[in-house]
Protein backbone atom coordinates (compact mmCIF):
# COMPACT_ATOMS: atom_id res chain seq x y z
CA UNK A 1 0.00 0.00 0.00
CA UNK A 2 0.99 3.63 -0.77
CA UNK A 3 2.11 6.33 1.57
CA UNK A 4 1.06 4.19 4.96
CA UNK A 5 -1.95 2.82 4.00
CA UNK A 6 -3.26 -0.83 5.34
CA UNK A 7 -4.98 -3.52 4.37
CA UNK A 8 -6.99 -5.15 7.31
CA UNK A 9 -8.73 -8.67 6.74
CA UNK A 10 -10.90 -9.40 9.63
CA UNK A 11 -12.65 -12.81 9.93
CA UNK A 12 -14.18 -14.96 11.85
CA UNK A 13 -17.30 -16.78 12.35
CA UNK A 14 -21.32 -15.70 11.93
CA UNK A 15 -22.53 -13.14 14.04
CA UNK A 16 -19.12 -12.77 15.83
CA UNK A 17 -18.78 -9.23 15.22
CA UNK A 18 -16.77 -8.61 12.36
CA UNK A 19 -18.60 -6.04 10.60
CA UNK A 20 -18.99 -4.03 14.03
CA UNK A 21 -15.40 -4.22 14.29
CA UNK A 22 -14.70 -2.87 11.07
CA UNK A 23 -16.82 0.04 10.67
CA UNK A 24 -14.85 1.03 13.98
CA UNK A 25 -11.79 0.43 12.67
CA UNK A 26 -12.62 2.15 9.35
CA UNK A 27 -13.89 5.24 11.73
CA UNK A 28 -10.78 5.76 13.27
CA UNK A 29 -9.09 5.62 9.48
CA UNK A 30 -10.77 8.97 8.26
CA UNK A 31 -13.64 10.84 7.79
CA UNK A 32 -14.19 9.83 4.15
CA UNK A 33 -15.31 6.50 4.10
CA UNK A 34 -16.67 4.24 1.16
CA UNK A 35 -18.68 1.21 1.98
CA UNK A 36 -18.90 -1.50 -0.56
CA UNK A 37 -21.22 -3.92 0.18
CA UNK A 38 -21.65 -7.16 -1.79
CA UNK A 39 -24.61 -8.75 -0.35
CA UNK A 40 -27.92 -9.00 -2.72
CA UNK A 41 -30.85 -8.55 -1.32
CA UNK A 42 -32.84 -11.86 -2.32
CA UNK A 43 -35.49 -12.91 0.25
CA UNK A 44 -36.75 -11.22 3.36
CA UNK A 45 -34.27 -12.13 5.75
CA UNK A 46 -31.37 -10.52 3.79
CA UNK A 47 -33.42 -7.67 2.91
CA UNK A 48 -33.66 -7.41 7.00
CA UNK A 49 -29.73 -7.79 7.38
CA UNK A 50 -28.67 -5.18 4.71
CA UNK A 51 -30.96 -2.59 6.62
CA UNK A 52 -29.26 -3.57 10.14
CA UNK A 53 -26.29 -2.82 8.64
CA UNK A 54 -27.38 0.27 6.75
CA UNK A 55 -29.18 1.66 10.31
CA UNK A 56 -25.70 0.51 12.03
CA UNK A 57 -23.59 2.88 9.28
CA UNK A 58 -25.58 5.91 9.62
CA UNK A 59 -25.20 8.72 6.78
CA UNK A 60 -21.40 9.33 7.74
CA UNK A 61 -20.47 7.14 5.19
CA UNK A 62 -21.03 6.34 1.25
CA UNK A 63 -22.05 3.20 0.07
CA UNK A 64 -22.29 1.34 -3.16
CA UNK A 65 -23.93 -2.11 -3.60
CA UNK A 66 -21.58 -4.20 -5.97
CA UNK A 67 -21.69 -7.73 -5.74
CA UNK A 68 -18.94 -8.84 -8.18
CA UNK A 69 -16.70 -5.65 -9.42
CA UNK A 70 -14.88 -4.91 -5.87
CA UNK A 71 -11.77 -4.04 -7.60
CA UNK A 72 -13.31 -1.38 -9.82
CA UNK A 73 -15.14 -0.18 -7.74
CA UNK A 74 -12.06 0.62 -5.08
CA UNK A 75 -10.06 1.72 -8.06
CA UNK A 76 -13.01 4.14 -9.06
CA UNK A 77 -12.61 5.85 -5.63
CA UNK A 78 -8.87 6.64 -5.24
CA UNK A 79 -8.06 10.32 -4.25
CA UNK A 80 -12.00 10.34 -2.93
CA UNK A 81 -11.54 8.64 0.21
CA UNK A 82 -9.46 8.19 3.31
CA UNK A 83 -10.35 4.36 3.45
CA UNK A 84 -12.83 1.72 2.15
CA UNK A 85 -14.72 -1.18 3.94
CA UNK A 86 -15.73 -4.34 1.80
CA UNK A 87 -18.34 -6.32 3.64
CA UNK A 88 -17.89 -8.84 2.75
CA UNK A 89 -15.59 -11.23 0.67
CA UNK A 90 -17.28 -14.46 1.20
CA UNK A 91 -20.53 -13.42 -0.51
CA UNK A 92 -18.74 -11.67 -3.06
CA UNK A 93 -17.35 -15.47 -3.55
CA UNK A 94 -20.89 -16.87 -3.45
CA UNK A 95 -22.27 -14.29 -6.24
CA UNK A 96 -19.11 -15.04 -8.41
CA UNK A 97 -19.16 -18.75 -8.19
CA UNK A 98 -22.66 -18.78 -8.82
CA UNK A 99 -22.23 -16.86 -12.16
CA UNK A 100 -18.80 -17.99 -13.15
CA UNK A 101 -16.61 -21.07 -12.99
CA UNK A 102 -14.10 -21.46 -10.60
CA UNK A 103 -10.94 -20.31 -12.83
CA UNK A 104 -12.95 -17.22 -13.30
CA UNK A 105 -13.71 -16.59 -9.69
CA UNK A 106 -9.63 -17.55 -8.78
CA UNK A 107 -8.52 -14.75 -11.39
CA UNK A 108 -11.30 -12.18 -9.77
CA UNK A 109 -8.77 -12.82 -6.30
CA UNK A 110 -5.71 -12.09 -8.35
CA UNK A 111 -7.37 -9.19 -9.47
CA UNK A 112 -8.62 -7.63 -6.62
CA UNK A 113 -4.88 -8.76 -4.81
CA UNK A 114 -3.06 -6.81 -7.78
CA UNK A 115 -5.54 -3.67 -7.15
CA UNK A 116 -4.41 -3.24 -3.57
CA UNK A 117 -1.14 -2.08 -4.62
CA UNK A 118 -2.78 0.48 -6.67
CA UNK A 119 -4.65 2.29 -3.98
CA UNK A 120 -4.26 5.21 -1.65
CA UNK A 121 -6.11 4.78 1.40
CA UNK A 122 -7.29 2.08 3.88
CA UNK A 123 -8.80 -0.92 2.88
CA UNK A 124 -10.67 -3.28 5.63
CA UNK A 125 -12.22 -6.40 4.62
CA UNK A 126 -14.68 -8.17 6.20
CA UNK A 127 -14.56 -12.44 5.31
CA UNK A 128 -16.11 -15.61 7.32
CA UNK A 129 -13.88 -18.20 8.75
CA UNK A 130 -15.82 -21.39 7.11
CA UNK A 131 -13.06 -24.13 7.69
CA UNK A 132 -13.71 -24.82 11.23
CA UNK A 133 -17.49 -26.28 10.86
CA UNK A 134 -18.59 -29.91 9.17
CA UNK A 135 -17.71 -31.05 6.00
CA UNK A 136 -20.58 -29.99 3.62
CA UNK A 137 -22.38 -32.91 2.15
CA UNK A 138 -22.40 -31.35 -1.31
CA UNK A 139 -20.00 -31.01 -4.02
CA UNK A 140 -21.16 -27.32 -4.72
CA UNK A 141 -20.73 -26.67 -0.99
CA UNK A 142 -17.54 -28.12 -0.38
CA UNK A 143 -16.04 -26.34 -3.45
CA UNK A 144 -17.42 -22.76 -2.12
CA UNK A 145 -15.91 -23.78 1.20
CA UNK A 146 -12.36 -24.99 0.14
CA UNK A 147 -12.29 -21.58 -2.44
CA UNK A 148 -13.22 -19.52 0.07
CA UNK A 149 -10.47 -20.90 2.98
CA UNK A 150 -7.99 -20.16 0.01
CA UNK A 151 -9.18 -16.71 -0.77
CA UNK A 152 -8.92 -15.99 2.74
CA UNK A 153 -5.30 -17.47 3.42
CA UNK A 154 -4.18 -15.11 -0.02
CA UNK A 155 -5.75 -12.36 1.46
CA UNK A 156 -4.57 -12.40 4.65
CA UNK A 157 -0.65 -13.16 3.01
CA UNK A 158 -1.07 -9.42 1.52
CA UNK A 159 -2.52 -7.94 4.24
CA UNK A 160 -0.58 -6.17 6.81
CA UNK A 161 -3.33 -6.87 9.58
CA UNK A 162 -5.44 -9.72 10.08
CA UNK A 163 -7.59 -9.98 12.88
CA UNK A 164 -10.16 -12.79 14.14
CA UNK A 165 -12.87 -12.18 15.83
CA UNK A 166 -14.41 -14.30 18.35
CA UNK A 167 -17.36 -14.00 20.56
CA UNK A 168 -17.10 -9.96 19.50
CA UNK A 169 -13.38 -9.69 20.42
CA UNK A 170 -10.45 -9.43 18.30
CA UNK A 171 -7.74 -11.63 18.26
CA UNK A 172 -4.88 -9.96 16.49
CA UNK A 173 -3.04 -12.65 14.35
CA UNK A 174 -1.18 -10.57 11.90
CA UNK A 175 0.36 -7.68 12.64
CA UNK A 176 3.12 -5.81 9.78
CA UNK A 177 4.62 -2.77 11.27
CA UNK A 178 4.16 0.18 9.10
Amino acid sequence: MNQGKRVVLITGGTRSGKSRYAEERAGEAGGRRLYVATAEAKDGEMERRIAEHRNRRGGEWTTVEEPMEISNELLRHRAEVDCALVDCLTLWLSNLLLRQDESAVTKKIDELIDTLKLLDFHVFFVTNELGSGVVPDNPLARQFRDLVGRANQRMAQAADEVVLMVAGLPVIVKQRKT
